[in-house]
């Protein structure tokens, strides 16, 4: 496979952008790796779970929504393939998600053209065809939907689409998108740490939705494989006019009841709940109003929300056949293996 000779990882601290160092750094011969993040490489890597030394990586402090800041790094890094990883985590302000997601994504492509890159790889969402509807086996040819669910995932989309269009053979500069669904794995400081404190908290009990529904949850080195992957079709004139201009689905291609994770992670524990409390969906979405209400008056945050409810009681699982027919992707990480190395790396207390 054709692999790339320097690669910007943008958001290349974060959770996914850890990961993401790792693939590429493992490449052979091995890409020059930049950062552009607005903070570095957390100090403390558990190298049972990241093989990559911090002091092969070249790390540049910037905002992707600044067009001067992008434009220097870029220029700095002279790199062939740009991966644009970096986004706001659920729960912001809308306007925030509106200037990362929409500004940033337009920034980082218009000076990527500008400037010759050869290859643009954008992390999108499984979320931007979910509007509250269940999805069953869901895939590329679902539209995304005219009413968004959240900010969040409406200006996935919306970069999303940017990214698509901005694909252009005649100038050599070639897109893709990834829509990776329910990611967790080492580095996760929501999903399985949140899992952790709701069983410490006694809460384990309390079951939201029937349980009936399925759901895709994708280890992030999987993930990280299928950035890696898209990087290579892009760059290789066999296989680019079939992957460019295109978006993905990325899931461990196993859907399961949506709380299967959960009472996975509180078995590894040694966590097991002796009886069930189940809040039917009508119930918890009423309770979810009645706890927006009462938090707004206290001036706390809602511990259940509708938007929560819908959530956790949707069917949710996609169909992959593209991203393995064309990204020749497999996820190598099975869903207990990427538990079982989330919970390791909590337990060893390292970043």
């Amino acid at each position: 496979m054709t692999s790339p000779t320097s690669v910007l990882l943008v958001g290349g601290s974060g959770f996914l952008g850890l990961h993401l160092i790792d693939k590429y750094y493992a490449l052979q011969p091995r890409p020059e790796i930049h950062i552009l993040d607005i903070r570095p490489i957390p100090r403390k890597i558990n190298l049972k779970q990241f093989s990559f030394d911090p002091k092969d990586i070249h790390f540049h402090k910037g905002n992707l929504t600044s067009p001067e800041e992008v434009e220097d790094i870029i220029r700095k890094s002279k790199c062939e393939v740009l991966v644009h990883s970096a986004s706001p985590i659920h729960g912001q302000e809308s306007h925030i998600y509106t200037t990362v997601n929409v500004k940033g994504t337009r920034n980082l492509l218009d000076i990527s053209k500008k400037l010759g890159i050869r290859a643009f790889v954008y992390t999108s969402s499984a979320g931007v065809i979910f509007n509250g509807q269940d999805i069953h086996n869901g895939d590329e040819t679902w539209p995304i939907p005219e009413v968004p669910m959240d900010a969040y995932n409406e200006t996935k989309a919306i970069a999303e689409n940017m990214v698509l269009e901005a694909n252009d053979e005649k100038s050599n500069f070639y897109t893709i998108a990834l829509r990776p669904a329910g990611i967790f794995g080492p580095g996760d400081r929501q999903l399985v740490p949140g899992l952790r404190q709701v069983a410490k908290l006694g809460q384990s009990k309390f079951q939201v939705g029937d349980n009936n529904n399925l759901f895709d949850w994708t280890y992030v080195g999987n993930v990280a494989d299928s950035h890696v992957l898209a990087t290579q079709k892009l760059l290789d004139k066999t296989t680019c006019s079939k992957v460019s201009g295109e978006s993905f689905f990325i899931t461990n291609d196993t859907p399961s009841y949506f709380w299967a994770l959960a009472r996975t992670v509180w078995k590894a524990d040694g966590h097991i709940d002796k009886r069930i409390i189940v809040l039917k969906r009508p119930i918890a979405i009423l309770a979810g109003y009645l706890s927006e209400f009462f938090s707004k008056l206290l001036g706390k945050e809602p511990g259940l929300t509708p938007f929560r409810v819908k959530i956790v009681c949707a069917y949710r699982y996609h169909n992959i056949s593209k991203a393995k027919r064309l990204l020749d992707y497999q996820p190598n990480v099975d869903i207990e293996e990427g538990i079982r190395r989330t919970l390791l790396w909590m337990d060893e207390g390292l970043e």
